[in-house]
């Protein structure tokens, strides 16, 4: 199973941009999307960020990731 996360992008360089999650920074390619800029919420999946999220989505989802995350008994 595949799972894509909403993550902020941060800073762009070229090709190449760094998102975060919680702390968390990546490097991502840049190559699947139109106009990218920072602050914007991508959907990363396998090292590319595949699509711009509105932002109350990517909360909408991060909040369900941490419900699901404590109802799992995770950290």
């Amino acid at each position: 199973m595949c799972l894509a996360v909403p993550m902020r992008l941060v800073e762009i360089c070229g090709n190449l941009g760094t998102v975060e999650l919680e702390g968390v920074r990546r490097t991502v390619s840049l190559d699947l999307l139109e106009g990218p800029a920072v602050g914007d919420y991508v959907i990363v999946h396998a090292g590319f960020a595949i699509e711009r999220l509105d932002p109350g989505e990517a909360r909408k989802t991060l909040d369900l990731f941490r419900e699901l995350e404590g109802a799992a008994g995770g950290p």
